[in-house]
């Protein structure tokens, strides 16, 4: 399995939603003087440093110039960010899967356009071990791709997807009809997912499944990406705590934003003006941030040990909450 980890310096450079800071953003004026001298000067290109010290490989132009303060932010934030703990990647893209909307695109090889891709929005369900199933009407383009050749790719964005911070996946495999002993299990998983899919009683609709997976591309956020072998997908499990995650983080910022405010504020060292939940698993918690002058961060704080029930993400929260109280600096 490949994976890289988050890079903070580049996304202060380009003031991109991520998994990092958010910059004020740049003058228009200098980011195209930089871009320009370093086409002029290759040799003057920087490489961004992620939180470790090393290259993460991008090229930085414009890079804000940091305040003394805001950089001892950076690296208050990013040495907090390297030791919290997170889902395992494989147990990361079977949770996104499990518990997306049942929505995603599915590319073909276009039979009526030689050699081109062909992509369409389209309903999905996974089944027990993650493969994707899907229910098509035979008058559609890509039902017909599928049945002369079944080479496929699936690309899956989160629930909460809105942007280049949120995860998606592409699962690119080989998609075949399902047996006709296995449809009424694959019905039974589908309605699960999509209650309303009347038209899976349907005599012109057809049942293919991604039986065999040749690789799974992830990005968790910016600069944070790799693939996952069919093996490692398969043998990981959806997060339990998914299922009640949404009403959960909804209670918290409706009822209880300060709680979060001062988790980041306290506990991360982000001088945060506002902060919202927006991702929970049963290793911890993402916070959006809006910092003012530092702009917006999403970041990552850990649970002191893993959730296993919805009463134990209440502990832990009113557990995090507590601390973040008792580090707020006295008056």
């Amino acid at each position: 399995m490949v994976f890289r980890g988050f890079a903070f310096v580049l996304a202060l450079s380009f003031g991109v939603s991520v998994s990092g800071f958010v910059p004020p953003k740049l003058k228009r004026s200098s980011l195209i003087r930089n871009r320009a001298s370093t086409e002029q000067n290759p040799k003057k290109e920087k490489s961004a440093k992620g939180p470790d010290g090393g290259s993460t490989g991008h090229i930085v132009a414009g890079m804000k110039e940091l305040t003394p303060e805001e950089q001892a932010v950076q690296e208050r934030v990013a040495t907090h960010q390297q030791d919290q703990e997170k889902l395992g990647a494989a147990e990361e893209v079977r949770t996104l899967v499990q518990y997306n909307h049942g929505f995603a695109v599915i590319s073909t090889n276009s039979q009526s356009l030689d050699g081109y891709p062909s992509g369409s929005v389209v309903g999905f369900a996974p089944d027990e071990k993650g493969r994707p199933l899907f229910i098509f009407s035979s008058m559609s383009t890509h039902t017909q791709d599928l049945f002369k050749d079944g080479r496929a790719s699936l690309t899956v964005a989160s629930k909460q997807f809105k942007g280049a911070a949120d995860g998606r996946v592409n699962i690119i495999g080989d998609v075949k009809r399902v047996p006709e002993a296995e449809r009424e299990a694959c019905k039974e998983i589908y309605l699960a997912k999509h209650p309303g899919a009347f038209w899976v009683n349907f005599k012109d609709f057809t049942w293919f499944r991604m039986d065999e997976i040749k690789t799974i591309r992830f990005v968790g956020g910016f600069a944070r990406a790799g693939a996952l072998s069919a093996e490692e997908y398969f043998a990981a499990s959806p997060d339990p705590i998914q299922q009640f995650a949404e009403p959960v983080m909804k209670h918290m910022n409706d009822d209880h934003g300060e709680a979060a405010l001062g988790m980041a504020r306290n506990l991360i060292g982000f001088p945060a003006e506002s902060a919202d939940i927006v991702g929970l698993d049963r290793m911890g918690m993402y916070i959006k941030c809006d910092g003012g002058p530092m702009g917006a961060a999403k970041l990552r704080i850990a649970f002191p040990r893993p959730a296993e029930s919805r009463k134990d993400i209440k502990d832990l929260i009113v557990e995090l909450t507590k601390a973040a109280a008792a580090a707020a600096p006295k008056e």
